[in-house]
């Protein structure tokens, strides 16, 4: 890619990440439909699995299969772009594994601002969801990197 088209790139991407991050902040923390109001007390899941097991009960059984579906599929969609714009920037740098911690991270650091904040939840079930979402991100930047490569090989 020519330089002057990769720095354009860079400067969409960073634009994209920027409002990327500022629904992030709105939804993980001011959105009063998803339950971003201040709780009187302390709520934390720190059992693995056990809120992902109970929204795919849910779903089985005909329980508030909206919300569930959009909590799991939520925390994994929210942080696709996260895990697809990192490397954009540097694809040397920001390889899978550095993606992936970092998708981590920015989740925990998430659920705790929401657990000390009781602005939300901690639940260790979103952390796994959102890394998941960094790393599906990531494997669609290297998808597309290889269309992308392959397609201009080819003129």
């Amino acid at each position: 890619m020519k330089k002057k088209n990769l720095g354009l790139l860079r400067v969409f991407a960073l634009i994209g990440f920027v409002i990327y991050l500022i629904a992030m902040v709105y939804f993980l923390f001011f959105c009063e439909e998803l339950g971003r109001v201040p709780r009187q007390s302390y709520q934390y899941n720190i059992e693995p699995f056990a809120e992902i097991k109970r929204c795919l009960y849910a779903i089985k059984n005909h329980i508030k299969q909206v919300e569930m579906f959009i909590n799991l599929v939520g925390n994994v969609v929210c942080f696709i772009p996260l895990g697809f714009v990192l490397p954009v920037f540097n694809s040397k740098h920001w390889n899978f594994i550095r993606v992936t911690l970092i998708s981590m991270l920015s989740s925990l650091v998430i659920e705790l601002i929401q657990l000390v904040t009781k602005l939300g939840s901690l639940d260790v079930d979103d952390i796994i969801l959102n890394t998941c979402g960094g790393m599906i991100g990531c494997i669609l930047f290297y998808i597309s990197r290889g269309i992308y490569r392959r397609a201009k090989r080819k003129k």
